[in-house]
C-alpha cells in the first residue's frame, strides 16, 4: 500500500493555500450543481425531450458514483494530487461538451464525461484537509469547506440565472473552465507529497461490476411505467441483471486483497449508519435540486432567478449548519448532532408536500434552509466521525465509500422521481383525456414563458395541473426518504470514541 507523507507542512506543503486550493476544487463541483439546476427548464425548453430531463443528473450522478471509489483508492496508492488533476481535467472536458450541445442526447453523453471527472472531486479535496488537519482542527476545517456551499449557493443561481436570461444556458458549464485550471495551479505550487512507491492493485472488475449493477438499476428506475409496464420482459431482464451483478460484486470484493469498497469498513457500527443515511439523503438532495426550480417555474410561472433563490436558501443553510455541526460534535456529540438535523430534513421536506402554485415561492425557499441545515448537521457529523475512525491508508475509501453512498443515493433519486415525474404526469393526462396535440414534452413549454403565453387557457391549465400532480407525488417520496433518515440516525451509538 502506497503512504503519502506531508513532511515540514510549515516548509513544503502549505496548509493555508492547500485549503483554498481545496475549497476552489470544491467551488467548481458545488456551483455546478446549482448553476445547472437553474438552468435546466432553459435547457430542456431549447433542446427539447422532457422526457429525458431526469437522465441529465441521472448521467452525471452514475459516473460520479461509480468512479468515485476507484478514485478514493488511486489517492491511497499514488497520492492525492495527481489524481485529483486527472479528475478535474476530465470534468472541464465534459463542461466544454455540455456547453456545446445540440441536443439531449448529446448533453446526457458530455455529461457522463463530466460526472466521470467529477468523482474524483469532492472525495479527494475532503481527504486532503482530513490529511494535513488533526481531529480537532477539522471540526472547524469542515465548516470552512462548507461555507463553500453557501458562497456557491448565493452566487450559482443567480449567476445561471442572470446567463439564461442575458447571455445563454451553455456558459453555466464554460464558467468551469478557468476555476479548473486554477485549482489545478494552485495544487501544483502549494500541496507537496512524498509517496512511497508500491505496486498497484486496481480493483477493476469490481468497478465494472457496480457499473452495470447501477446502471440497469437505473435503467429500470427512469422507464419502468413509462416506456415498459413494470411486468414486462425488459425490466424483469434489468433487474435481473442489476441484482445478480451486486451480488457479483459483494463476493468478489470479499476474495481480493484491495477491494474498491473494504466492507471490513462497514463493521463499524458509526459507519454503517452514517453510509445508509448518506443514501437516503443523497435522494433527498437531488430530489430537491432536480425539481424544485421545475415547480417554481413551470407550476408557480416564476422566472428562473427566482427559481433559482428558492434553491439556494438550501446551500445558505447547509454551511450555516456545517460551522455548527463542525463545533457541536466535540460538545454534544455526533449522534444528537445528527439528530437534530435529521429532524430538520422531516420538518423541511414536510413544507413541500404543502406546497401549491398558489403558495409564494418564500415558503419553497423556506423549505429549502431546513433541508441546508439538515444536511449540513448530519453530513458534516457523518464526515469527520468517519475520518476520525480509520486510519491514514484508509481514510481515501473510507471518505470515497461515504460520499459514494450519497451520489448512489443521488442517482437511483433523479432515476427515480423522474420516472414517478414522468409517469403521474401521463397518468393525470389519461384521467382527464387530454387531447392527441398534448403529451408528455409538451409540458416544456410551461418552462419558457414566451411559448407559455403562447398557450390557451385550458392547455396551460391542464399541463400545469399535471405538472403539479406529478411534482406532488415526488416530494411525497422525498418526504419518506427523510423520515427513513431519521430513523436511520436513531440507531448511531450513544457514545463513541474517535481516535485522533
Amino acid at each position: 500500500m502506497g503512504q503519502v507523507l506531508f513532511q515540514s507542512k510549515q516548509k513544503t506543503t502549505k496548509r493555508p493555500f492547500v485549503l483554498v486550493t481545496v475549497m476552489l476544487a470544491m467551488f467548481m463541483a458545488a456551483i455546478e450543481a446549482t448553476i445547472v439546476a437553474t438552468a435546466m427548464p432553459a435547457i430542456v425548453a431549447e433542446l427539447g425531450d422532457f422526457s429525458l430531463y431526469s437522465w441529465v443528473f441521472s448521467s452525471y450522478l452514475l459516473m460520479n458514483a461509480v468512479t468515485v471509489l476507484i478514485y478514493g483508492k488511486l489517492s491511497d496508492l499514488f497520492g492525492r494530487k495527481p489524481i485529483l488533476t486527472i479528475g478535474i481535467i476530465l470534468f472541464l472536458i465534459g463542461s466544454i461538451l455540455c456547453g456545446l450541445a445540440t441536443s439531449m442526447e448529446w448533453l446526457i453523453f458530455a455529461r457522463f464525461v463530466q460526472g466521470f471527472g467529477a468523482g474524483a472531486v469532492m472525495p479527494i479535496a475532503t481527504t486532503i484537509v482530513g490529511d494535513i488537519y488533526t481531529k480537532e482542527e477539522r471540526a472547524s476545517i469542515q465548516g470552512y469547506l462548507s461555507s463553500v456551499w453557501g458562497i456557491s449557493a448565493i452566487m450559482g443561481p443567480a449567476i445561471g440565472g442572470l446567463l439564461v436570461e442575458f447571455v445563454s444556458w451553455r456558459f453555466v458549464f464554460w464558467i468551469n473552465v478557468p476555476l479548473g485550471i486554477l485549482a489545478i495551479i494552485g495544487l501544483y505550487l502549494f500541496l507537496h507529497e512524498n509517496i512511497e512507491k508500491k505496486k498497484p492493485q486496481i480493483d477493476y472488475i469490481g468497478a465494472i461490476l457496480l457499473t452495470i449493477a447501477v446502471t440497469a438499476f437505473m435503467f429500470v428506475l427512469v422507464e419502468g411505467g413509462v416506456r415498459w409496464t413494470w411486468l414486462s420482459f425488459p425490466i424483469l431482464f434489468l433487474i435481473g441483471i442489476s441484482i445478480i451483478s451486486i451480488i457479483a460484486f459483494v463476493i468478489y470484493e470479499r476474495k481480493i486483497d484491495e477491494p474498491m469498497m473494504p466492507f471490513e469498513l462497514w463493521s463499524e457500527r458509526s459507519i454503517l449508519i452514517a453510509n445508509l443515511t448518506s443514501l437516503t439523503t443523497g435522494v433527498i438532495l437531488i430530489g430537491l435540486s432536480s425539481f424544485l426550480p421545475t415547480f417554481v417555474q413551470g407550476v408557480m410561472e416564476q422566472k428562473a432567478i427566482i427559481a433559482g433563490l428558492t434553491l439556494t436558501t438550501m446551500s445558505i443553510g447547509w454551511p450555516i449548519a456545517s460551522m455548527i455541526s463542525g463545533k457541536a460534535i466535540l460538545t454534544i456529540g455526533f449522534r444528537t448532532t445528527s439528530l437534530i438535523g435529521g429532524l430538520s430534513l422531516v420538518v423541511g421536506t414536510t413544507i413541500f408536500i404543502f406546497l401549491s402554485s398558489e403558495n409564494s415561492p418564500i415558503m419553497a425557499a423556506a423549505g429549502s434552509f431546513l433541508i441546508g441545515i439538515g444536511m449540513g448537521l448530519t453530513l458534516t457529523a457523518f464526515i469527520v466521525s468517519i475520518q476520525s475512525t480509520v486510519s491514514w491508508n484508509k481514510r481515501g475509501v473510507a471518505t470515497a465509500t461515504n460520499m459514494f453512498m450519497r451520489n448512489v443515493g443521488s442517482t437511483i433519486g433523479a432515476a427515480l422521481l423522474g420516472g414517478i415525474l414522468n409517469s403521474k404526469i401521463m397518468q393525470y393526462f389519461s384521467d382527464h383525456g387530454v387531447k392527441d396535440n398534448l403529451n408528455l414534452d409538451s409540458t416544456t413549454t410551461l418552462l419558457d414563458q414566451s411559448k407559455r403565453s403562447d398557450l390557451s387557457e385550458e392547455a396551460r391549465n391542464l399541463l400545469q395541473n399535471g405538472l403539479e400532480f406529478a411534482l406532488h407525488h415526488v416530494f411525497i417520496f422525498i418526504f419518506g426518504f427523510a423520515i427513513i433518515s431519521f430513523l436511520l440516525i436513531l440507531f448511531l451509538p450513544k457514545s463513541k470514541r474517535a481516535d485522533t
